[in-house]
């Protein structure tokens, strides 16, 4: 683009100010950025998808009019709405809010905010149609210098609306809300013109742009006023004089005012809009007449805004121009702040869409907030936006498959906590098992040794529960990263550990009364088939074990003679229908045994010497 093309560019993108915020619109998508409690910019983005029937009005003279007028009512009050969320009170649900979701179902926003919308345009009706009606009728009343439904008559009506619109703007301007929506309606303006003129969009160049622009809603709105007076006087007269509708009493007489007024709006918003069309297209100062009321009136509802507003509607100007640039570019929500109680429940119904157990989420939410599990489905403490973006973040790891434990950082074993990492396997609660067949075998000064301790939870377990029988605990693993975490976790739990990096037995000295070993155990060809959460995020070293999965018994079976002592045991964890082909490498022991699981699997053999 030459800088001189640049410099007269114009731009189809179009605004609106909302609560603490700015709506850009353009071709394809919109975006609404606002400024949260916490001070941070939240950007909301959404695709536009115009039905074929919609896409054949909007190229429809007048027609394409009633279309936008509509449209942009629907989707200003949603986004509106939706505004009023992210900058929405802090503060916890009141007992009334709570009551009404839990015995009446119903959100008290949602009512309220449906309320409001309807209450908005009966007091539209009210001011700019009803009103008129009834102070034009009392002028008539008041003398014989005014024919009823005469064009003086209708003219009358016109000023009398155009007048309340005026007055309504003022009472509104009083308003310290009101007045930061001005101010935001400045900022979108601003930087509209901004990117007109070819400037970089930052607050310091937007902040010399003019706030007075063209194709402003507040001029469509002047325009509106305006064209209605020139339509209604023409139609009320037409319906007078020559279709004499107007023979009724008094009554049904206003009624039927009404009734064409409401039916011939959607012909004033047209053709407003194909005035400001073409108004907008030109720049002649010959205009100039025309558009200096909708000017004038911008002065009421444009403010100057500050930098940080600026930076809210460049947000959104950025945004909304990148997604018609760019088809691939995704939408995006706004975070609003939730209770604990909604947030857990949402992502629950997440979860189990994803295939993930529904108790992850509950101690995701736990473990995160510092509140029991127990105490999620009933708890209303509201999470602001940045907790939730925190909660959001951590959540959508789970859902890429990384286990739950890795992200918590640490997990549980045999009451101790027990730091995880993709270093380590995370502890199964199987395993614990183990360690208490190992505490139970064990007597007063035996000497132990855990070996793949990858975290060394078995070891801690050894080390603190062993206390009273002065246990000397080692613990062994080919990896040094898994060394470095077992060793944090002793650590951790204060549990004296000795730590021998080996190859299996290769590396250990002198002998022991107890060897516990939790080998890999997975054939390798199953590898592929483990769940996503195993396979990608757990170390393979720890869990492959070989053709058949049972290539470290084999070598247990040849090297732990020369590392226990006479009668010394040697306690081993397996995968399911494992133990009976173990149990037959360790035919030089003096007996081996069998025992399962809390889901009745074979899962553990012992092997005495």
């Amino acid at each position: 683009m030459s800088k001189e093309k640049k410099k007269n560019s114009r731009t189809y993108i179009g605004g609106q100010a909302v609560l603490e915020g700015v709506m850009m619109r353009g071709k394809k998508a919109y975006a609404t950025a606002v400024r949260d409690p916490e001070g941070n910019i939240q950007v909301e983005s959404r695709r536009l998808h115009p039905s074929k029937g919609m896409r054949i009005a909007a190229k429809i003279p007048l027609v394409r009019g009633v279309v936008s007028f509509v449209s942009s009512l629907v989707t200003g009050s949603k986004i509106l709405m939706r505004s009023a969320e992210v900058y929405g009170d802090e503060g916890e649900p009141s007992r009334f809010e709570k009551w009404c979701e839990k015995k009446l179902h119903v959100n008290i926003m949602s009512a309220v905010s449906f309320l409001a919308t309807l209450l908005g345009i009966l007091l539209a009706v009210g001011l700019f149609v009803v009103l008129p009606i009834i102070f034009a009728d009392l002028l008539v009343d008041s003398g014989t210098w005014l024919v009823k439904y005469s064009i003086g008559y209708n003219l009358i009506q016109g000023c009398i609306r155009l007048i309340i619109f005026l007055l309504y703007i003022l009472a509104i301007t009083a308003m310290k809300d009101i007045r930061r929506v001005f101010m935001y309606h400045g900022a979108e303006h601003k930087t509209i013109t901004c990117f007109e003129k070819g400037l970089e969009l930052t607050p310091e160049n937007a902040r010399g742009c003019s706030r007075i622009h063209d194709r402003c809603g507040t001029t469509f709105l002047f325009l509106v006023m305006a064209v209605s007076i020139i339509v209604f006087s023409v139609i009320n007269w037409v319906c007078d004089e020559y279709l004499d509708l107007f023979r009724f009493n008094d009554v049904a007489n206003f009624f039927i005012q009404f009734a064409v007024k409401i039916l011939f709006l959607p012909v004033v918003a047209g053709l407003s809009y194909e005035v400001l069309k073409l108004l907008a297209k030109s720049q002649s100062k010959v205009l100039l007449p025309l558009k200096a009321p909708g000017f004038a009136l911008q002065k009421l509802t444009t403010r100057e805004p500050d930098d940080e507003m600026l930076e809210v509607a460049i947000a959104a100007f950025k945004q909304v121009y990148a997604m018609d640039a760019d088809e691939s570019i995704p939408e995006q929500d706004f975070v609003v702040s939730k209770t604990v109680k909604k947030y857990t429940e949402e992502l629950k119904a997440l979860f189990a869409d994803q295939g993930i157990d529904e108790s992850d989420a509950e101690w995701l939410v736990s473990v995160k907030t510092n509140i029991p599990r127990s105490e999620l489905a009933e708890c209303e403490k509201l999470l602001v936006p940045s907790r939730v973006r925190e909660l959001d973040a951590v959540a959508g790891e789970r859902l890429k498959g990384k286990p739950l434990w890795y992200i918590l950082g640490d997990t549980e074993f045999y009451g101790y906590k027990i730091k995880v990492d993709g270093r380590v396997l995370i502890p199964r609660p199987e395993t614990e098992l183990l360690a208490e067949q190992a505490l139970k075998t064990a007597e007063q000064g035996n000497k132990v040794l855990d070996l793949c301790t990858g975290s060394g939870c078995i070891a801690v377990a050894l080390a603190k529960e062993g206390r009273d029988k002065e246990l000397s605990v080692t613990a062994a693993d080919i990896s040094a990263d898994a060394l470095e975490v077992a060793r944090e976790n002793a650590k951790l739990n204060g549990a004296d550990i000795k730590f021998v990096q080996s190859d299996l037995l290769k590396g250990v000295k002198g002998k022991f009364d107890i060897i516990v070993c939790n080998p890999p155990y997975i054939r390798t060809a199953d590898i592929q088939g483990l769940q996503r959460e195993v396979r990608d995020y757990e170390p393979a070293s720890a869990l492959d074990g070989g053709e058949d999965g049972l290539d470290f018994y084999r070598r247990l079976a040849q090297e732990a003679p020369k590392h226990l002592v006479r009668g010394g045991t040697l306690l081993m964890e397996c995968g399911q229908g494992q133990a009976q082909e173990i149990v037959k490498f360790f035919k030089k022991f003096d007996y081996t045994m069998v025992s399962r699981d809390y889901n009745d699997i074979e899962r553990f053999v012992r092997a005495v010497l």
